[in-house]
């Protein structure tokens, strides 16, 4: 097994015609495991991640010309998953005249009935209370806590100042708190 390419390595490979196909062969490899994780904490189903995935790296490689290496690769591939995972959720909410406590609480019914969701109900309910936050601060708090992203990197994926950034993820993690206090 050959040892993932440095992100010069694979720019490079980007901007040569030659290898650009292969390239984006090595990105979907190196990313997508990460990538499909942040997908499916923001849409839950195993095939809606899918999905938003495929459309993601649909658009990546439509798009992949206009990639100017001014900021990571990883991070450019993360603005686009995050985008299309929230336009996403905008066109399944439009869908369907759910509230959002409905909708919420549905939530870890759906993930238990998911055969790909190997939780617990204790996971289940962190779920439910992360379906709750409204869209940035769901996505802050996904970004920070589960990939353990600096405010920097958030930062520029999401194109928020950083003090922004802080204060919904404090936010999100006290709503998540009372929630959990009160719902347990």
């Amino acid at each position: 097994m050959t040892p993932p390419l440095s992100e010069k390595e694979l720019i490079d490979m980007l901007h040569d015609p030659q290898t650009q196909r292969q390239a984006f062969g090595f990105i979907v490899k190196q990313y997508s495991e990460q990538l499909y994780w942040q997908v499916r904490r923001m849409v839950l189903n195993h095939d809606d991640a899918d999905d938003v995935m495929q459309n993601a790296m649909l658009k990546a490689w439509n798009n992949i010309g206009s990639f100017r290496s001014d900021s990571k690769l990883s991070t450019w591939l993360y603005r686009i998953v995050i985008n299309e995972s929230l336009d996403f959720l905008r066109r399944q909410k439009n869908q369907t005249a759910i509230s959002a406590d409905n909708e919420a609480s549905g939530i870890a019914n759906m993930l238990t009935a998911d055969r790909y969701f190997d939780g617990d109900e204790a996971q289940a309910k962190l779920q439910e209370a992360i379906a709750r936050l409204p869209e940035v601060q769901r996505t802050v708090f996904n970004l920070r806590y589960y990939d353990e992203m600096k405010y920097s990197e958030i930062s520029r994926i999401l194109n928020t100042s950083e003090g922004a950034l802080k204060a919904s993820y404090h936010i999100a993690v006290k709503k998540i708190s009372e929630y959990l206090q009160h719902n347990d």
